[in-house]
Order: C-alpha cells, then sequence, then structure tokens
C-alpha cells in the first residue's frame, strides 16, 4: 500500500474520491440511461417483444463479468492506467456499434462489448483504491464513493428521457461516449499510475491456473460467490425490465425516471449505511437477516397478488421499497465474504468472482424475464426463489462448515 500524497501528489483526496466515482459511474450511465429509449430502440429495429428489448440491458452485465475477468487479471501485469485506456477505447468503438445498428443482434454485440470495455475503468478504479489506501481509511474512501455514486442511478433515467425528447434514442450512446471520454481525460492527466513496474505481476498460464484452482478450492468463496449470482439475477431481472413494468403495464411513461430514482436511492442508502453497520453486527448477520426479509416480502406479495392483476402503484413501490432495501444490505457484504478466504490472490480472486457471479446472474434474469407479460409477479418469483435458493445455501453449507470453525463469519 501507498501513501497518497506519494502517488497522486497533484491531487486532493476530494478530487480522488469524484474522479474513482467517475470511473466506475459510466457502468450505470451506461445501463440506466438507456432505459427510457428502450421503446424507440425497438422500434427502431422492428423488435416487438419486451423479452429482447430487455436482452439490451443484460447483455451488458454479460460483457461486465468477461471483461472483469480479463482486466481484473491483465491490470495487475500491465499497469493500471494503460488497462482503462484500452477498455475505453473498446467502449467508444461498441457504442457507434450499438448507434449505427440496424439489428438487434448487432445491437447486442454492441451491448455486450460496451460491458467489457467498461469492465476496465469499473475494476481498475477499485485496485486504484486498493493500491492507495488501507483498512479503516479505505473503508472511510469506498464509503464516500458510495455516495457520490448513489446520484447516477437516479439522474441518468432523467437524463436519458430529456436526450430523447430533444433529439433521439441514438443521442443517449453519443453522450454515454462524451461522458467517458471527458473522464478518461482526467483520468489521464490527474491521476499517477499506482503500480509500479516492480510490484506488477508477471503474466503466466501457470499463475493463472494456481490462482484459478486455489479460488474452486475455498468453499466459503463458492458459496458466496453463488449467492451474489443469484442476488445480481434478482437485480438485472428488475433492471431490464423496469421499462416493461412502468411504462406498458402502469402506463406511466414520463414517471418512469423518478420512479427509478426513487428505487435506486433506497438500494444505494442501504449499501452506504451498511459500512457502519457492519461493524456491529458482522458481515454474515446482515447478509442472512436481510436474505430472510427479502426472501419472505417476496412470498407476501405473491401470496396476496397470485392470480390477480398488478396492484396500485403505491402498494407496488412499497413492496419494491422493501426489497432493494434489504438488497442493499446483501450486496454491502457479498463480495467481502467471498473474498476472505483467498485475500492471498485478491486480483484474479476479485476478477472470478465477478465473472461467475454476473455470467450466472444475467442467465437468471434472461430466464425469469421470459415469463414476464402482463404482470409483475414473475418478478417477485424471481426475487422469492433467488432468496430461498440462497438462505438454503447459507443453512446447509455454511451453518455446517462453521461447527468446523472453516468459515470466518
Amino acid at each position: 500500500m501507498h501513501d497518497l500524497n506519494k502517488k497522486t501528489k497533484h491531487i486532493s483526496e476530494f478530487e480522488f474520491i469524484a474522479l474513482m466515482a467517475f470511473l466506475a459511474a459510466n457502468v450505470a450511465l451506461s445501463i440506466d440511461a438507456i432505459l427510457p429509449g428502450l421503446t424507440d430502440i425497438g422500434i427502431s429495429l422492428s423488435v416487438s417483444e419486451a423479452s429482447d428489448l430487455s436482452l439490451i440491458i443484460s447483455s451488458v452485465f454479460l460483457g461486465l463479468g468477461i471483461g472483469e475477468l480479463i482486466f481484473g487479471t491483465l491490470s495487475d501485469s500491465y499497469g493500471r492506467k494503460p488497462m482503462v485506456y484500452l477498455g475505453v477505447a473498446i467502449f467508444i468503438l461498441a457504442s457507434m456499434i450499438s448507434t449505427t445498428a440496424t439489428s438487434i443482434e448487432m445491437m447486442l454485440f454492441g451491448r455486450v462489448l460496451q460491458g467489457i470495455g467498461l469492465s476496465a475503468p469499473r475494476t481498475v478504479s477499485m485496485a486504484i483504491i486498493r493500491d492507495t489506501y488501507q483498512g479503516n481509511q479505505m473503508a472511510r474512501i469506498m464509503s464516500f464513493i458510495s455516495a457520490i455514486f448513489i446520484l447516477i442511478p437516479m439522474v441518468a433515467p432523467l437524463l436519458g428521457q430529456f436526450l430523447l425528447s430533444m433529439f433521439n434514442w441514438q443521442a443517449i450512446f453519443y453522450f454515454q461516449i462524451i461522458f467517458v471520454f471527458v473522464t478518461v481525460l482526467w483520468f489521464r492527466y490527474r491521476q499517477k499510475e499506482t503500480l509500479t513496474a516492480e510490484e506488477r505481476i508477471k503474466l503466466s498460464r501457470k499463475l493463472f491456473v494456481n490462482d484459478l484452482r486455489e479460488f474452486f478450492r475455498h468453499e466459503q468463496t463458492l458459496v458466496y460467490t453463488i449467492i451474489a449470482g443469484l442476488m445480481e439475477g434478482a437485480f438485472i431481472l428488475y433492471l431490464s425490465i423496469s421499462k416493461q413494468i412502468f411504462q406498458d403495464q402502469y402506463h406511466l411513461v414520463k414517471e418512469f425516471p423518478y420512479m427509478f430514482a426513487v428505487l435506486s436511492f433506497v438500494f444505494g442508502i442501504a449499501t452506504f449505511f451498511n459500512g457502519r453497520l457492519v461493524v456491529k453486527y458482522g458481515m454474515h448477520n446482515l447478509v442472512i437477516i436481510s436474505l430472510y426479509f427479502f426472501s419472505f416480502t417476496a412470498l407476501i406479495y405473491l401470496l396476496v397478488f397470485y392470480n390477480s392483476e398488478n396492484p396500485g402503484i403505491m402498494i407496488l413501490m412499497s413492496f419494491l421499497f422493501l426489497q432493494f432495501l434489504f438488497l442493499g444490505f446483501i450486496f454491502g457484504n457479498l463480495s467481502a465474504l467471498a473474498m476472505q478466504p483467498i485475500g492471498h490472490i485478491a486480483g484474479i480472486g476479485a476478477a472470478v468472482f465477478s465473472f461467475v457471479s454476473m455470467v450466472l446472474g444475467v442467465a437468471i434474469a434472461n430466464f425469469f424475464g421470459e415469463f414476464v407479460s402482463t404482470t409483475v409477479l414473475p418478478l417477485f418469483l424471481a426475487f422469492s426463489a433467488t432468496g430461498l435458493v440462497a438462505l438454503t445455501l447459507l443453512n446447509l453449507v455454511i451453518l455446517r462448515k462453521q461447527k468446523s470453525k472453516e468459515f470466518q463469519l
């Protein structure tokens, strides 16, 4: 670890926090800003099936999972800054492909490629923070970054709707290109390289294979990785069908960005406060308690509204408010719990964790997304199913291993 003043002597702590938040925020912007434009994209590409349009959202996550495995490994060998430049170049190329797409297949290819490119600034920003800070200081910086990051999912759909009303859906992609280009220029001239040549790890097939075997050897890591995939599946499903829910089912076209912003705020606040509560209650306890509430809130919705029409929008928002409140506390701890036993291979370990959980999440989201048509019921079915499977894993595997003290809770 290094002192910030040595590594970034020309940048203040506030600017460092803002820069890291903006690097990571490109992911949220590329996903959330496009949501209001899905209908127009469908018309432009002659796509009528809502499930096909939802793939435009989930495909970005697939790219992120693939890209994090690549860039998370390469940044340890070739430095942080070159990987950001490479990722941004891929993202700009991918954005142009998406903007000029004439078929849904071409659009999906561009979106997967966008995710691969965006994985670089997202992954590298976390690596730079680890290079620069440690312990409680790192936790403090991450909390501040989270506070800034909360704003992006709240503002992005509003921005997307504004650009759509003033121009067209292509303008949303052009804005993303401008935003990421300005961010990388800021990064280029203000952020120092935090991984010196002497500290880099020589990339080798043997090292990667050995670290991969080490990852899958730890049962705790595997269990929490699967749980992360289950929860990401529920989250990606919501993102990919939120347009169907609010605009198509509830006919809240203009109100959609505001509904989305409220739930994003709840999720972000829960993630933010998790950093304070985890010290008092512990990561494992917060996860298992939140999973119980998350699962049974969804089950209550299924029992009350099974085989019936959608409830009023305020009732739906109340249920979604609770789901995202609990989901924020779950997400805030899963990666840390998965990484506990494999701190000695943190770089590749984090990359494999992201890849496995993201691919599993995309598969789950695409599966349940096929059933969303006239009601919100499939979303809550997915919430309850993923939550209950996660609880089963915790109770049958983790609690059993606690007796032998193999799990670090």
